[in-house]
């Protein structure tokens, strides 16, 4: 991510692939972003892809066999991870965790999309 919409600019940091982002605006073929913890930068509209994606905003995310708070709890995530989104029922999302996991999260405890 850089801090204006060209190469010409600092690169303040680097996202993993996946990382969810919000775009607030677009100038030429640069977006401005921002992610769950509200940084802003820019990022070349090239390098991002529209594959649904969560990151988790609670200190651990308990990762269930189904919807449910009463299902059986398969995995964590912690502060940070980033979960591909695989499915969406009411309040809970069905992720895939980059270590393989896959479960049912909360939705209150990720953002994304």
């Amino acid at each position: 991510m850089r801090s204006g919409p060209g190469l010409r600019h600092d690169a303040d940091w680097v996202v993993s692939r996946g990382y969810p982002l919000s775009v607030l605006g677009r100038k030429g073929s640069w977006l401005k972003v921002r992610d769950f913890e509200n940084d802003r930068g820019w990022v070349l509209r090239s390098m991002v892809n529209r594959t649904p994606h969560h990151i988790v905003v609670s200190n651990v995310a308990n990762m269930r066999r189904s919807p449910g708070t009463n299902s059986r709890i398969v995995g964590r995530a912690k502060y940070g991870d980033v979960l591909r989104t695989l499915d969406r029922r009411g309040a809970w999302i069905k992720v895939r965790h980059e270590r393989g996991t896959t479960g049912w999260v909360a939705r209150r405890l990720v953002w994304g999309w």
